[in-house]
């Protein structure tokens, strides 16, 4: 699979708002690396990368990522590398024997839902829950229909219904500005495109998807909750997968999912209703770490240690009883 995090659109859109962006490649590997600051100082970070066709070649990207982060004063690497070489299973193995470690936290989704269009759309519907394919075969009979749009300017219908979806659900999404900006920089460019849900002409749902090679990407959707009975975002991906197949795109990743083991998970409500439209899991080795300024990068997983280490000992002060806590401040 070929993600676009690591495509040169999405290398565009960094640079448009106004990031330094690296991009290489080598025999049978590249990666696309952003530089970011951490309190450690710079640091180059390579979303979903490098990607390599072996681990000869991955080793080779990792050179080339340390000999560039040392060329700009960066005090490590943070990669996370989906298509390297070597399995989600063997990463830890593979990572550490290379001096990588992981990182405070994951970047990205470690867990990841894939549903794979090389094959005929009929057998893809198949393997969705009936009510899914019910709603896409016949939610027309209730004047709803689907659009897809290559105009930037109406990312503000999903953004008005994102805004009333955080309302909502009390959550916090990502801003209008970033979000336009997306619009404005990969949708002209083919890169992404806006699926919209209309009753009777007027918009009740809408959705973004990011488009690499092979790959189509759902990554924000939102509707009306006055409609909220006409499941028309059921309708609304499965016509955003139909549209993928046209396009000759191999696989839907419908993004991160929760673990099977935890169903208290933030994210298992979003997790029941993806994997409703049939697909697979993917694994992924999860966000690692390659200090080039070792002294430095040692000093700051210190400093991020003990701040950890003092908020827990507020939290558990907190929880004990106010007689106690007096004492021991005396």
């Amino acid at each position: 699979m070929d993600h676009f995090l690591q495509s040169p659109g999405w290398a565009s859109f960094q640079r448009s708002l106004g990031r330094t962006v690296h991009e290489r490649s080598g025999p049978g590997w590249s990666f696309l690396a952003i530089e970011e600051s951490n309190p450690a100082g710079k640091l180059l970070y390579a979303p979903y990368g490098p990607v390599a066709a072996s681990l000869t070649a991955f080793d080779a990207a990792l050179t080339a990522l340390t000999a560039l982060a040392r060329s700009c004063g960066a005090v490590f690497v943070r990669i996370e590398p989906v298509d390297a070489g070597f399995t989600a299973a063997d990463a830890d193995a593979v990572l550490r024997t290379r001096g990588l470690r992981p990182a405070p936290a994951n970047q990205q989704p470690e867990l990841s839902w894939i549903v794979d269009l090389d094959r005929d759309f009929k057998d893809v519907l198949a393997d969705m829950k009936p009510v899914n394919r019910n709603l896409y075969r016949n939610i027309h009979k209730k004047g709803v229909t689907f659009r897809a749009s290559q105009d930037p300017s109406e990312i503000s219908v999903l953004l008005h219904f994102l805004h009333l979806t955080a309302a909502r659900n009390g959550f916090k999404p990502q801003s209008d500005d970033y979000l336009t900006q997306v619009a404005r920089s990969l949708v002209p460019a083919g890169a992404a495109t806006l699926f919209i849900a209309e009753l009777e002409g007027e918009p009740i749902a809408a959705a973004l998807a990011y488009d690499s090679a092979d790959t189509r990407t759902y990554a924000h959707a939102a509707l009306d909750d006055t409609h909220r009975k006409l499941s028309a975002g059921i309708p609304l991906l499965v016509t955003l997968m139909a549209d993928a197949k046209d396009k000759g795109l191999k696989h839907v990743d419908l993004w991160g999912v929760a673990p099977a083991d935890q169903p208290e998970h933030k994210w298992a409500g979003f997790t029941a209703f993806k994997k409703s439209f049939g697909g697979r899991e993917v694994s992924y080795p999860g966000t690692w770490d390659l200090p080039v300024r070792k002294l430095r990068y040692g000093g700051y997983q210190l400093a991020r240690q003990g701040a950890q280490a003092a908020r827990r000992g507020f939290r558990a002060a907190r929880k004990l009883p106010v007689r106690l806590r007096s004492a021991l401040r005396r």
